[in-house]
């Protein structure tokens, strides 16, 4: 009898190990004793075998794609079975059963599918259900005035190194910390690191400008007339209540739905009004602020002109730029963030200003609607173009905050930035290029956002290089050689 022994958690790495060398031995898997998995531990130990040791040179062992998925997946569960029952699958598949997952009957089969669809909803619940609170820590300058989140979740199995990747893409901006009872992640905005189990932190109940956000969301995008309890706590289990910021409003809400969805019903039905910038554009040229600092409160304090978005997302960069940046408006990454191009877009656009030679740090970037517009679609928020008049409401501000930066170049991104400039529509494809915008020299672009639609292949590729040559073009144009 052969025992093997693996680091405690989702030791994935130490089961491939072990697994190669068995594999290379032939051993049968009724003659293996794998053990692990009581708690993640930070250093694990080495592999250990019985009497005979397993070879550390075994080569790799090919399997389907699928059966390599299945592993991924199935390691991360509690279940102190399952790196035998993946042992006894590889063994299988060794043995020539290599379409042994097309046999759903098969009880090896059954039981690993019910595993791995338990990992997956661990995976899911995590996604969904875990919430940043926003904690200060003075002392640490390096973290924006220390600024930084934690976060506390209770995962039913060992999924925490497994879930990193989404955390990490989701919030790539912020200093981060998760904490769980089987291991915890730090995010610095450069490295992650994987720890030990923790403690739920005192005091992480504490409001603070996420945890209202997350509120606000929740409320603006509760539908009463669809109400259903048994269905939100299949959905939404009891058990992730306390770390939800938006779980205070729901009983609230539940109670509400019968007097709102009576009041829906009564309510006379009425053709949209079409809301007439004029008026908010006279009250702000009212305003009149003396500096960009003035005018950012303003635009901070003005409610959005369509229902819904967290918060204003203002400018970013230095006064007196050499070239400024204007995107259309905030997506829902900065909504959440409160930052300019944070999200996938704004990632792309930091990729090809770098390889066209421009600091990000050192433009200044902006957006010609402050506000994030977008239509709920289940849990999801979907961008919407602003329209022409919504384009007009903020065209003061964004004439202002240009006039108080002062840059010698402006770049538009895409149609609607363009149309902000000039007023007029603007066909990016038949006009991208130099183009004057009043007082300003400018530059037609295409939104990076654009670029992230196009299909793969060789077209997209294309129109990378061609978006790079324009900001290429912009910072020749600002250094005289364009």
């Amino acid at each position: 009898m052969r025992h093997v022994e693996l680091r405690d958690g989702a030791d994935l790495d130490g089961f491939r190990r072990a697994l190669r060398g068995l594999v290379a031995l032939g051993a049968d898997p009724d003659g293996v004793v794998w053990s692990g998995g009581a708690a993640p531990s930070l250093f694990g130990a080495a592999p250990e075998t019985g009497t005979e040791p397993l070879p550390v040179d075994a080569p790799p062992v090919p399997l389907p794609r699928p059966v390599g998925a299945l592993i991924e997946s199935v390691v991360c569960h509690r279940d102190p079975e399952r790196y035998a029952l993946l042992h006894r699958l590889v063994y299988r598949v060794v043995q020539g059963e290599r379409d042994i997952l097309d046999h759903h009957a098969d009880p090896l089969v059954h039981r690993l599918a019910l595993l791995d669809k338990a990992v997956r909803r661990d995976l899911h619940k995590m996604h969904a259900f875990l919430r940043f609170r926003e904690v200060r820590d003075p002392a640490n300058s390096e973290d924006r005035g220390g600024e930084r989140y934690v976060a506390w979740f209770e995962p039913d199995n060992f999924i925490v190194e497994a879930t990193a990747p989404f955390f990490v893409e989701r919030f790539e901006s912020l200093v981060w910390t998760i904490l769980t009872p089987v291991g915890s992640l730090h995010w610095d905005r450069r490295s992650l690191t994987v720890g030990p189990a923790a403690l739920r932190p005192e005091g992480l109940d504490s409001d603070d400008r996420f945890a209202e956000g997350w509120q606000r969301y929740y409320e603006s995008t509760f539908n009463p007339a669809r109400v259903n309890p048994t269905a939100m706590r299949a959905e939404m289990p009891r058990k992730y209540w306390a770390n939800l910021p938006e779980a205070a409003a729901i009983p609230g809400m539940i109670r509400g739905a019968p007097a709102r969805v009576q009041a829906m019903i009564e309510a006379e039905a009425a053709v949209p009004r079409r809301r007439n910038p004029d008026k908010a554009v006279a009250a702000m040229a009212r305003q009149e602020p003396a500096t960009l600092a003035e005018l950012n409160r303003i635009i901070r304090a003005a409610d959005p002109l369509v229902p819904g978005a967290m918060q204003a997302v203002l400018g970013e960069g230095p006064v007196g730029a050499a070239i400024a940046i204007v995107g259309e408006q905030p997506g829902d990454r900065e909504d959440l963030e409160g930052r300019p191009f944070v999200g996938p877009a704004g990632q792309l656009l930091t990729r090809a200003l770098e390889e066209a030679g421009i600091e990000r740090s050192a433009a200044y970037l902006t957006n010609a609607v402050k506000h994030f517009k977008f239509v709920a679609r289940g849990k999801r928020r979907l961008h919407q173009s602003p329209t022409a008049g919504e384009v007009k409401h903020y065209r003061w501000w964004l004439m202002k905050e240009l006039g108080f930066v002062r840059p010698r170049l402006v770049v538009t991104l895409g149609a609607t930035a363009a149309l902000a400039l000039t007023g007029r529509s603007v066909s990016v494809l038949r006009e991208r290029g130099p183009m004057g915008f009043g007082d300003w020299e400018g530059l037609v672009t295409v939104h990076p956002s654009y670029l992230l639609r196009l299909p793969a292949g060789e077209g997209a590729e294309q129109a990378y290089r061609d978006f790079v040559a324009d900001l290429r073009r912009a910072r020749g144009m600002v250094e005289g050689t364009g």
